[in-house]
């Protein structure tokens, strides 16, 4: 049994791993597919997080061990499982902010997600796993949990029928917010990048239309498109500052900015008097809650997304490095990128 460990930028390790005792509650699975997460990529590349340590949260594997007292789930079964379970009874749960709660981020599952062999804690099989039926596929099972984090920004924005929706950021949860803008009935779904292929994939996947911002005038082009009233929602799911004044300029009055990217540095200006003037709201949206596991899935058990194709490389565990410069690099044609076992390619 070996886990990926992340040391630095470009060095991780193939580290042995010991062998789990699974407890009461808990249970132990075979990684099947974990998907690279924009956050995973943000926290290589940045070096956010304390070495060593194992990424990785977009899990679907195969139980092959229950510990006691676990029912719902049996050795075979196919599941996914997301990484973190707020409290459900701190000030933060009881107002629905449940990804604010103290324990959210303090849970996990061991040692993550790039892994070859995980265990699931049970407060996370009590939770956040569910099983994968048989006409949903592993790679599709790792598409839940990314799907639930966006599915939690949409209950945040109050969308409704006919509206005109912006999207700034063509990467994969991009790709998958134009899917659900889509099937929540946008009028039309406008999409802006820097990446022309990203842009490809948007069309691919039901962006209306797409806008490459380095050569056209964003703000011009979504007026133009919208008949002059802008955007009712605009969401950036690109995590660039600027971003967040540009969304003031095109959202529409009485209109909502969701913020899906964290920002790095805040070194923008917005227009204020528009929160008075014309009514504009600015929510923000962090990871997803339990309740979104369920419509996730079913959303991809009834082909709402399309995710085969975002997926655009696999790569076995032992390249994890190498998967991750790539994902980075902005000239490259990726968008999702999909971890693997060794042993499957």
């Amino acid at each position: 049994m070996k886990k990926s460990v992340y040391y630095d930028r470009g060095h991780f390790e193939m580290e042995p791993m010991e062998k789990f005792v699974i407890e009461e509650g808990e249970v132990l699975i075979k990684m099947n597919v974990c998907g690279l997460c924009g956050t995973d990529i943000h926290k290589a590349i940045d070096k956010t997080v304390q070495p060593p340590i194992t990424l990785g949260h977009e899990i679907a594997g195969e139980i092959i061990e229950v510990g006691a007292g676990v029912t719902e789930f049996h050795v075979g079964d196919r599941i996914f499982v997301a990484h973190h379970v707020p409290c459900f009874t701190c000030t933060y749960c009881k107002r629905g902010h449940y990804s604010l709660c103290p324990q959210f981020k303090a849970t996990n599952v061991d040692p993550g997600g790039f892994s070859e062999y995980i265990r699931v804690p049970a407060l996370h099989v009590k939770h956040t796993m569910g099983k994968l039926p048989d006409d949903i596929s592993d790679e599709a099972g790792a598409m839940v949990e990314p799907l639930a984090c966006c599915l939690h920004g949409f209950d945040l924005i109050s969308m409704k029928p006919g509206d005109q929706v912006l999207i700034l950021g063509s990467g994969q949860i991009g790709c998958l917010q134009v899917q659900l803008a889509n099937h929540f009935l946008a009028d039309q779904v406008i999409v802006s990048d820097v990446n022309p292929y990203r842009l490809e994939k948007a069309k691919e996947v039901g962006a209306s239309h797409t806008i490459h911002a380095n050569e056209t005038d964003v703000l011009e082009k979504v007026a133009e498109l919208t008949n002059g009233h802008g955007a009712d929602i605009v969401i950036i799911s690109a995590g660039v500052s600027h971003l967040l004044e540009q969304a003031m300029h095109c959202v529409a009055r009485g209109g909502t900015v969701l913020v899906f990217a964290p920002f790095a540095k805040m070194d923008t200006t917005i227009p204020a008097y528009r929160f008075f003037e014309d009514e504009i709201s600015i929510v923000g949206a962090y990871s997803s809650t339990p309740y979104n596991y369920t419509t996730a899935l079913e959303l991809l058990k009834k082909g709402v997304i399309d995710m085969e194709k975002m997926v655009t490389h696999r790569f076995p565990l032992s390249r994890l490095g190498e998967a991750i410069e790539l994902a980075h690099d902005t000239t490259k044609e990726v968008l999702k990128v999909l971890i693997v076992p060794d042993e499957s390619r």
